[in-house]
């Protein structure tokens, strides 16, 4: 990133347009029901401009530590010998009674911010009684039981293919297992569920009734038994990327199987293209509605009260348009000439984002010059008014770049900032409508209402099930839709 003119041109344009601020400062005007509706719809907007500004609106969580080795300090002491590169532990005495067992964990519990965990073992020696088993543990484990035999633990033991869910009695479960196999034990947090498989094929599943951290764990019980331990170092001889895509398409067929007529979702995708003044996209969708077989038509049900956002579809389209292709004054121009109530105020969250834009567009074609004229002409009016202080900052910082595309600042001439500019001038006026009920109403369309009750649900019914699993991310889910 080049920021070789930041101490020159970026600084002083940022004093010349500070320098302003005394001059051309703007006075609030009386405060009246509709003016503090505008004031709010604004400031949502606002703050969908920080959240881009910080990357905040990917919400990604960060990644988790996963077990990479084998724990030698919390293990059964000496039972087992474990390798240097702490991949492979080996049972060298000969068992004397069944408190002998050579347990070992991974070094890190199993990570649950995951769809799938999976981890697998190599029988390289059976030993004298092939005692070797697989599976979770907790923390607080007694490293001198075979996993299974303790609460709060599952084992699938190799010599009698028994599973083993926190008492000493097995239930059947699968086949044995000896030298030369490769066992593999994993958790689906999806279907909450310990699932083990044994060269490559699954063998069985079984509920995960056990809360807090699970360490993947192994033992050996018999002289000269000898397993090594792959956690994702190398390939996995199970096809743990086609099982991830069984389960998803498991889940998308549980959402298909749900009933849901063509209207619906018809009259959904029309009220967006309404709310937003998708025009023409809309006469196209009505006429494509009208020759499917048969004819789907939208009946007025369930609360949709198309006349809100029917409501100046002509203008919202125009001014939708003039954003987009960056005509800043074009757009002033016709609000002021067609709603003039919403730009009285120079200092509103809606003219402030419109100017910015404006700033913007001039930073976009290279004009420097005539930006930092404006910026002291417009932008200084906002210098000091702290709901507005740290999006001006960021907009006048696009001078000191010589590639601000590249810069910090850059999410700001991206097409997607013309499009926070324009969904806001579409808000508000929305929110001229005389026969809106809710200004909340001007906020988001039917379809993104739905859409924040579908992310409000997922994330509830995660921490039902102990923050685990896979968090649900709207932007990948419908991210990962076009890509289907």
């Amino acid at each position: 990133m080049s920021e070789s003119n930041s101490n020159s041109n970026g600084v002083s344009n940022i004093n010349i347009i500070n320098n302003n601020n005394n001059n051309n400062h703007h006075h609030h005007s009386s405060s009246s029901s509709k003016e503090e509706k505008g004031r709010d719809l604004g400031l949502y907007f606002l703050e969908v401009c920080r959240r881009r500004g910080t990357g905040a609106e990917e919400g990604e969580e960060k990644a988790e530590e996963a077990p990479s080795e084998l724990n030698t300090i919390n293990s059964s002491g000496g039972f087992v010998v474990v390798s240097t590169d702490k991949l492979s532990v080996k049972y060298t005495n000969v068992n004397l009674h069944g408190h002998d067992v050579g347990v070992i964990q991974a070094n890190k519990a199993a990570p649950t911010k995951l769809l799938l965990y999976y981890f697998e073992i190599y029988v390289k020696d059976a030993g004298a009684k092939g005692q070797i088993a697989i599976g979770f543990t907790s923390e607080s484990f007694k490293m001198r039981r075979q996993p299974g035999w303790e609460a709060n633990s599952c084992g699938y033991h190799g010599d009698d293919g028994l599973l083993y869910r926190g008492h000493g009695k097995g239930e059947p479960f699968g086949p044995t297992y000896t030298s030369g196999d490769i066992v593999g034990a994993g958790i689906n947090y999806a279907a909450q569920e310990f699932f083990f498989t044994k060269n490559g094929q699954v063998v069985g599943t079984v509920y995960k009734d056990m809360k807090g951290p699970r360490f993947p764990t192994i033992a050996v019980h018999s002289q000269n038994e000898e397993v090594h331990v792959n956690f994702g170092q190398k390939p996995f001889t199970f096809d743990l990327k086609e099982f991830e895509v069984q389960e998803r398409m498991k889940q998308q067929l549980k959402i298909e199987e749900l009933p849901l007529t063509s209207n619906v979702s018809y009259g959904i995708v029309r009220s967006y293209l309404l709310h937003y003044g998708y025009e023409d996209t809309l006469n196209s969708f009505d006429v494509a509605s009208r020759s499917t077989v048969p004819p789907i038509y939208i009946a007025q049900e369930n609360g949709v009260d198309e006349q809100e956002i029917m409501y100046a579809l002509n203008h919202r389209k125009t001014l939708r348009q003039l954003i987009r292709d960056g005509e800043i004054d074009t757009a002033f121009g016709k609000l002021r000439e067609w709603y003039p109530q919403i730009v009285e105020d120079n200092t509103s969250a809606m003219c402030f984002l419109l100017h910015c834009q404006k700033f913007i567009e001039l930073v976009r074609i290279g004009a420097l010059e005539e930006a930092v004229k404006y910026g002291r002409i417009e932008l200084s009016s906002f210098f000091g008014l702290p709901v507005f202080e740290d999006l001006v900052q960021d907009c006048v910082a696009l001078l000191a770049y010589e590639q601000p595309l590249e810069s910090p600042v850059g999410y700001l001439l991206k097409d997607s900032q013309r499009e926070v500019v324009a969904d806001t001038v579409n808000a508000l006026i929305l929110s001229t409508n005389p026969n809106m009920k809710e200004s909340k109403n001007c906020l988001h369309s039917y379809l993104e209402r739905l859409l924040r009750q579908l992310t409000a649900c997922c994330l509830e019914n995660r921490s039902l099930s102990g923050e685990q699993g896979e968090a649900f991310q709207l932007h990948r889910v419908l991210s990962s839709g076009k890509r289907g």
